[in-house]
């Protein structure tokens, strides 16, 4: 289902945000699970208002649009579906540190590898995990 009430988001704006999701969960990992907060609040923001809502995505497209690195534009409905996904890991990841859980690192890879496939291939697993669900699910109305 596409979301044409939500501002479409750049392609390139987005695989950045992606090596940065990439980044914390490897700080994350190797410092501290307390930072996986900052991409649970991130996807939150993104899944559930938009990513035209939230601040740092701002930043990058100011700064990607002034480079003339923006790339090309996408409809947001599929990024938010995995931003949303994003939200539910990081989450996860907290909640199992907190539980004093060993396997709270498995959201963690899981981040790792999907959030590499996006920044470094353009690959988007919850947006091909959005195609499925619509299929399975087709909205009624």
């Amino acid at each position: 289902m596409l979301r044409f009430d939500i501002p479409p988001v750049w392609s390139n704006v987005i695989r950045f945000e992606a090596f940065l999701t990439f980044v914390m969960c490897l700080l994350a990992y190797t410092l501290s699970p307390w930072l996986m907060v900052i991409p649970a609040v991130q996807g939150f923001i993104r899944g559930f208002f938009g990513h035209h809502r939230e601040p740092m995505h701002g930043v990058w497209v100011k700064l990607f649009e002034s480079r003339g690195w923006a790339g090309k534009k996408e409809n947001a409905g599929a990024k938010m579906f995995a931003a949303k996904l994003l939200c539910i890991a990081s989450s996860a990841a907290v909640g199992l540190y907190l539980g004093g859980q060993s396997f709270w690192v498995v959201p963690v890879y899981v981040l790792l590898v999907f959030s590499t496939l996006e920044w470094a291939f353009s690959f988007c697993a919850g947006c091909w995990a959005y195609t499925l669900w619509f299929q399975a699910f087709p909205p009624k109305g």
